[in-house]
């Protein structure tokens, strides 16, 4: 795209704006110029769905910044995200991960996957995990200290952009984390615009329990994320528990698990569903494959047309997964993604 320049530069010049903005004020000065002259903002809410993206889909790409991120988001012609914890707590100041992310999460999710990592690859998640729980402490920390203003001016920055945050992931919703934590993620959450918080489900109903309890007081959602552990029933005790408790259902996962048809599940718990994750997987009598999308067994075009025609308004999230080809990047390929979805609703 030749505007890169020009939104790099306004995304810069508005970010130094938000940061800079008068504290109990709500107005950004001069902000409104340079967002006008952005262009045509983007628009992923296609005949009434909404398409998101969560932001691990630019794990890729080099520079994981909160304003480097809405630049991949507005490149791709997203709209709405679910914007996981780096981005956000790093532009409200807070301490740098010295581990590299990028190349463990591979190792880290093949791992949670009980696939065998060699003797090389079990160093580096155990030297990684180390670093990470040192690193964890000193982000509780600073967690406890840092003010709520940080994360309003990320949510002027991104609404400024025309990209809605609807969800936040930070990783303060773990059995390990105090109540404290889990107060500064529900409060950061609200004060980013979401209206859910999201993690991998703890498998632990105390757990889920205490974070429904929570949330409800706060006005949120917690949606509870599943891999191939999802079943028909793999949510009903959290949401019996709280009416804050909710699904971040996995599409292209529980087709992966063999479970019988997903858009039943849809239809049944439909108003129990924060959020949606959609990619294209292939059924384990296919291998499981995370393919590009239209190659798979996931019914996507019928579960967007679902939602359409039954004007479900919980968010579809591309994330993104399949193996990027030769001579592409992230952004390109969530762009597909997102044309995928708009040829299908067209």
């Amino acid at each position: 795209m030749n505007n890169h320049p020009s939104r790099r530069k306004f995304l810069g010049a508005t970010a130094a704006l938000v940061a800079g903005t008068v504290a109990g004020t709500n107005k950004l000065f001069g902000a409104p110029a340079l967002i006008r002259s952005l262009g045509d903002k983007p628009n992923s809410l296609i005949d009434g769905v909404q398409i998101g993206v969560i932001t691990y889909s630019f794990r890729e790409m080099p520079d994981q910044s909160a304003e480097a991120t809405l630049q991949y988001v507005l490149d791709s012609g997203v709209s709405a995200i679910e914007l996981m914890g780096g981005p956000a707590e790093t532009f409200a100041g807070a301490p740098k991960n010295t581990v590299d992310m990028r190349s463990v999460f591979p190792l880290m999710r093949k791992k949670r996957e009980n696939q065998p990592l060699t003797e090389d690859e079990q160093k580096l998640v155990t030297e990684a995990e180390a670093q990470m729980k040192a690193y964890r402490a000193e982000m509780t920390k600073w967690r406890l200290s840092v003010p709520m203003s940080k994360f309003e001016q990320v949510r002027k920055l991104y609404n400024q952009a025309g990209v809605r945050i609807y969800g936040f992931k930070p990783d303060t919703f773990g059995m390990q984390s105090s109540d404290a934590e889990i107060e500064y993620g529900l409060r950061a959450a609200k004060m980013l615009g979401a209206n859910q918080v999201t993690l991998e489900h703890p498998a632990n109903d105390a757990h889920t329990l205490k974070l429904g309890t929570m949330a409800q007081k706060q006005g949120m959602k917690v949606g509870y994320h599943g891999h191939e552990q999802q079943t028909p029933t793999f949510w009903d005790t959290a949401l019996a528990q709280s009416p804050a408790n909710a699904m971040n259902f996995d599409l292209g996962h529980y087709v992966a698990a063999g479970n019988p048809d997903p858009l039943a599940l849809i239809k049944q718990k439909h108003d129990r569903i924060a959020s949606m994750h959609i990619k294209d997987r292939q059924t384990a009598d296919h291998g499981k494959g995370n393919l590009v999308w239209g190659q798979g067994d996931t019914p996507l075009l019928q579960v967007l047309k679902l939602m359409r025609e039954q004007k479900y308004n919980f968010p579809a999230t591309v994330e993104l997964e399949y193996k990027i080809p030769e001579g592409s990047n992230s952004v390109a390929e969530v762009k597909k993604c997102v044309n995928f979805c708009r040829n299908a609703l067209s």
